[in-house]
């Protein structure tokens, strides 16, 4: 039995989307490979309101995670830490030698603007990295909020990891000052795992031209050289993958990217509402996520058997991330998925437990 997924990724992908994978392969070099990618470009740029240089690379977003690191910092980097995704950014620029310093909030707490300011006050940073929604806790920092402070600064670019909230949440590049924006697909974009999206200013590519040490495989200057000049990508790329991100941007564009945020939106309202009534949320009030939400489990469940009755009926769930585990237990609301289905899963669970109402 397929088990609907409501865990934060990987989100339930549609038959049609699957199926657009099975197209014959053409080669990485062809035309037919420019005019796929090129159009895959102008499609993600289209709905992101953004001119800014974007790219897709065959890989995890962590990948960007590090190339944000490595291309647009040779030095000092501050990074905002208050989940485990955000702590990994942290690990990747110690691991990149960056005189990385973390500015930490508690598990569930959001990183406000305040914060970032006296830190840039007190010391001189090239970038400022952040997760925009932290996956582990399912906070959603202020970033517009967050953007205004970052241009107080001229000479500090943002780099932001929207993950598990690109094509879900609302996110504005331009006007918030994204220097850099990575996603991944097997998240809000409803699809299989393994692209990367990567979204770059000019600032950003600048600055890039006076680092060194930027590597190979995500060298954002190599990228786009190299589109600039084939409409490709410098290593070959996943092209089933491809074909399945073509045919859901054409999707998402016939859903509008409001209506999309509403119905992502309405979906987070459900789920959060129920969670409020039966548990209680994990996250900060005022800084929930649009896309995922995280349960304490103040009725002292065991979430594993919880989860492998869903299984029974065909639904998943997550349990609590890392330390969290069996203390909490989360439940996406992204992708493709419908309010209907959302109930449907809540129905199930209040059955499961026999809840109430």
């Amino acid at each position: 039995m397929h088990k609907k997924l409501f865990i934060p990724g990987p989100t339930e992908v549609r038959d049609d989307i699957l199926a657009a994978q099975a197209k014959p392969l053409i080669g990485h070099r062809m035309k037919a490979m420019t005019e796929l990618y090129t159009g895959i470009i102008n499609k993600i740029q289209d709905l992101l309101a953004t001119k800014n240089f974007t790219f897709v690379l065959t890989a995890s977003g962590t990948a960007i995670m590090e190339g944000a690191i490595r291309n647009c910092v040779q030095k000092d980097v501050l990074c905002c830490v208050n989940g485990a995704f955000s702590e990994r950014w942290f690990k990747i620029a110690k691991a990149c030698d960056k005189n990385a310093d973390a500015l930490s909030a508690d598990w569930g707490k959001a990183i406000k603007p305040e914060m970032i300011e006296a830190k840039l006050k007190e010391k001189k940073y090239e970038a400022v990295a952040i997760v925009q929604n932290e996956t582990s806790t399912t906070v959603r920092n202020p970033l517009a909020e967050i953007g205004d402070v970052i241009k107080k600064f001229p000479d500090v670019l943002l780099l932001v990891d929207t993950v598990s909230s690109l094509m879900g949440d609302k996110i504005d590049i331009n006007t918030w000052g994204i220097d850099v924006c990575l996603t991944s697909s097997q998240k809000a974009f409803a699809l299989p795992p393994g692209l990367a999206i990567g979204v770059v200013s000019d600032r950003a590519l600048k600055k890039a031209e006076s680092v060194t040490g930027r590597g190979h495989y995500c060298n954002f200057q190599d990228i786009k050289d190299y589109y600039d000049k084939k409409g490709q990508t410098p290593c070959t790329p996943a092209i089933t993958l491809m074909y399945a991100l073509d045919k859901q941007l054409d999707k998402i564009k016939t859903e509008g990217m409001d209506n999309r945020y509403k119905r992502h939106c309405a979906m987070a309202k459900e789920v959060q509402d129920w969670g409020k009534k039966y548990w209680s949320l994990f996250a900060e009030p005022g800084y929930e996520s649009v896309t995922v939400t995280c349960m304490n489990n103040t009725r002292k469940i065991n979430v594993a058997d919880l989860n492998k009755e869903l299984g029974n009926r065909g639904f998943a769930i997550s349990n609590g991330y890392g330390k969290l585990k069996e203390q909490a237990f989360r439940i996406a609301h992204m992708g493709d998925l419908t309010l209907d289905e959302v109930k449907e899963l809540l129905k199930n669970i209040n059955e499961i437990l026999k809840l109430e109402g």
